[in-house]
């Protein structure tokens, strides 16, 4: 349904280094470098970031985030650890998440801007 998704960033190159770290933990990499947008995935750009100088950072309360798929639990734990090392904080540690209708595991993080990103697998047990 979704092809490609964006996010403004106020810094491109710190964004940039945040994202190549983080994202590169679920297999998506730089392809795409233009002066004022950078595209990440893993045979196309899916995931952009574009440079808005004058951006305030993202409100936790803003209700929004972007949930990435991961094909294991422990791409959702690398993920989250390249997304703190990479100067992101964490907004929901990496664990089992139990839901009436389906049982997931996933992780959040804020990157330098505030915007929320999570990575998200279903274990088959």
């Amino acid at each position: 349904m979704i092809d490609h998704i964006s996010l403004g960033v106020s810094d491109l190159e710190r964004a940039a280094r945040f994202y190549e770290a983080t994202l590169g933990a679920l297999g998506l990499s730089r392809l795409v470098t233009r002066p004022a947008t950078v595209g990440f995935g893993k045979s196309y750009p899916e995931f952009w970031i574009n440079l808005r100088a004058g951006m305030v950072k993202v409100s936790r309360e803003s209700g929004t985030h972007i949930c990435l798929r991961a094909r294991t639990s422990a791409e959702v734990d690398a993920f989250h650890t390249a997304a703190l090392n990479a100067g992101g904080i964490s907004d929901g540690a990496p664990g089992l998440r139990p839901h009436d209708r389906v049982k997931y595991y996933a992780a959040f993080v804020l990157d330098p801007d505030g915007n929320r990103i999570e990575a998200v697998t279903f274990p088959q047990e």
